[in-house]
């Protein structure tokens, strides 16, 4: 079943009754809307005044919900995660644990050549000139040794702003702050499907910043990105970003990567239903029962088969 994401950009009082969710306005007693909480993959809170019962909160971090809490400046900063969302999970942690250095340079490998294939496909539907990336797929070695991933990171935004005067950063002019907003939203996505699956999202097959909790899901969530960086650079192109400041019309729009469509071998998938197949492929790898991560090949067309 596709998980619903849920924003509130309003004052807004939420508590939990019969499994759930129940929208208050503050101060009042009539409810605004009523949700089974078991339908919900994301919520995201994104004013000061929005307040959650202990009760939902609780039921919520229980039933893998990732809440997503966003500042001042409406970037989200905070992430709520289930402490045991598997059944077998220390099980599944002894696995992680024990996946030998070669096994996860592999896995790099593969990451970061589904990525630069996902990065080109991007650029072929924008109708530029993919070549160079396709080119460099096939010389991404164990652990990308020669740092491929970097020298298509460089061709890829070169080409997608070969006209614009832009730079790829944090802190940086339009579209920084909406891809920012898109990845963090993505990361939480990825980190949650990563608890279900039994994993710690803390410990990277590649990343390893040692002040980084979420290194796991910033190394599966790179054949993502494309999918975010879609979405962005389609508003970039349409002058609906004229500044840095993240509209709610901007969010909306962001927020419906999760309920698009990404493609697994010439079938579809919802996007959230692929995070999951992807992190259950990574564990079959830790545990050596497969080759491969299974991640989403990123094509603009239509697929007349569906998976569920």
């Amino acid at each position: 079943m596709i998980k619903r994401t849920l924003y509130f950009g309003n004052p807004a009082y939420l508590r939990r009754q019969d499994g759930q969710l129940k929208v208050f306005k503050p101060k009042e007693k009539t409810e605004q809307a009523s949700l089974p909480i078991e339908d919900i993959g994301v919520m995201v809170l994104d004013h000061p005044q929005v307040t959650l019962s202990q009760a939902l909160l609780s039921y919520l971090i229980s039933s893998n919900v990732a809440l997503i809490s966003c500042d001042e400046k409406h970037h989200p900063v905070g992430l709520f995660l289930p402490l045991d969302g598997n059944s077998v999970q220390s099980e599944r942690f002894k696995v992680q644990l024990e996946a030998s250095e070669p096994l996860k340079k592999q896995l790099w490998a593969q990451t970061v050549a589904s990525k630069i294939e996902n990065q080109a496909r991007l650029l072929e539907r924008f109708d530029m000139d993919a070549k160079r990336l396709h080119v460099l797929v096939p010389q991404i070695k164990s652990g990308d040794s020669e740092n491929v991933e970097a020298r298509g990171a460089k061709i890829y935004w070169g080409t997608l702003f070969e006209n614009h005067d832009f730079v790829r950063e944090r802190f940086g002019d339009v579209p920084n702050p909406q891809l920012n907003y898109a990845y963090a939203i993505m990361r939480a996505c990825v980190a949650r499907a990563l608890v279900s699956s039994g994993m710690l999202p803390t410990l990277g097959i590649f990343h390893r910043n040692k002040y980084n909790a979420y290194c796991l899901a910033d190394d599966i969530m790179e054949p993502y990105r494309p999918y975010c960086d879609q979405v962005v650079m389609q508003m970039f192109y349409d002058g609906e970003l004229e500044d840095e400041k993240l509209t709610k019309e901007q969010k909306a729009k962001i927020l419906s990567i999760l309920t698009t469509d990404v493609i697994f071998a010439g079938k579809k998938s919802p996007l959230m239903v692929g995070i999951s197949r992807t992190t259950s492929s990574l564990y079959e790898c830790f545990a050596g029962e497969r080759r491969k991560i299974i991640y989403p090949e990123f094509y603009d067309t239509v697929c007349t088969q569906s998976i569920s």
